[in-house]
């Protein structure tokens, strides 16, 4: 039924969603833009990022060194995976790429649930965000608030790194153009590694950040990863600002749906991204990118 706190906590759901959506959007649209690889185990990458933060937590009680250990942990298996894997598929066709990282996908899965089964685990939230915060017309958890913000600094963090170093001027000539900036003598193969542990790391972070909203299990990354991919088309492929303005679409386009019919939200979503598309080939904020 429709309410006005429905209504605004839906909005409230769509702003957490979204937030977490363009976050993880944001590492896999650097790494298609730079790398031109197309990660389908960015999901699987996400889930893990949860699953080792899980672990750190039941060794330490601490949430703090369970997301540290979440997003370390999947920077350093994004650069092993690069350097041992990924780097060989650069020219290789596009059909190989998606494969590969399919394959990876499925293995992380079925490790996962060798090692922790298929039931589902919890990691709380920290005790200062625990409870629920009255905001008006409704109460609303005060961890999903702190989500937001949570989110909103890690992305700033990106931002700042991509804008304002050394490295994300040249992650962002990649993107425009990696011949020329291997032409200038830069180490392009080292930046690719740096920059898929980056992407790799954003999608760990995530993971863990969002395992006291939703529990884990070894498929939990399967419908993010769907979700983030129609992000990344709506924002524009290799735009970090199209993917925060398509994260934000997504979710409250999932959120206000689910709220009226939750049967409809993919299809809303998928309409979304078609009219998208019809309208603006490359996305909101993207442009043409490497063929």
């Amino acid at each position: 039924m429709f309410t006005w706190p429905n209504l605004l906590s839906q909005l409230f759901n769509g702003l957490a969603l979204g937030a977490l959506l363009a976050l993880i959007s944001s590492g896999l649209t650097i790494i298609y833009g730079t790398l031109g690889v197309l990660n389908l185990a960015h999901g699987a990458m996400f889930m893990l990022g949860g699953y080792a933060g899980y672990v750190a937590y039941q060794a330490t009680d601490s949430f703090i060194v369970a997301v540290l250990a979440g997003t370390l942990f999947l920077l350093v298996v994004g650069v092993v995976i690069e350097r041992l894997i990924i780097r060989h598929f650069y020219d290789r066709p596009h059909e190989d790429q998606l494969l590969v990282t399919f394959g990876l996908s499925i293995c992380f899965v079925e490790i996962v649930r060798f090692f922790f089964s298929s039931l589902s685990v919890n990691v709380p939230a920290p005790a200062i965000f625990s409870g629920i915060t009255q905001l008006g017309v409704m109460a609303y958890p005060t961890y999903r608030l702190a989500v937001v913000g949570i989110v909103a600094v890690a992305l700033l963090a990106l931002y700042l790194m991509l804008y304002r170093t050394r490295l994300g001027m040249i992650v962002r000539a990649g993107i425009e153009d990696p011949v020329m900036v291997d032409s200038l003598g830069i180490n392009v193969f080292r930046v690719f590694m740096v920059v898929f542990g980056i992407g790799s790391m954003a999608a760990g972070f995530a993971g863990i950040v969002n395992a006291p909203v939703v529990s884990l299990t070894p498929d939990v990354g399967e419908a993010i990863l769907v979700q983030t991919f129609v992000v990344v088309v709506i924002g524009g492929v290799g735009s970090f600002p199209g993917a925060v303005l398509g994260g934000l679409i997504a979710g409250e386009i999932i959120s206000i749906t689910s709220m009226i019919n939750p049967g409809y939200a993919y299809v809303m979503l998928f309409a979304a991204m078609t009219l998208v598309l019809l309208v603006r080939p490359h996305g909101l904020l993207g442009t043409r990118g490497r063929e």
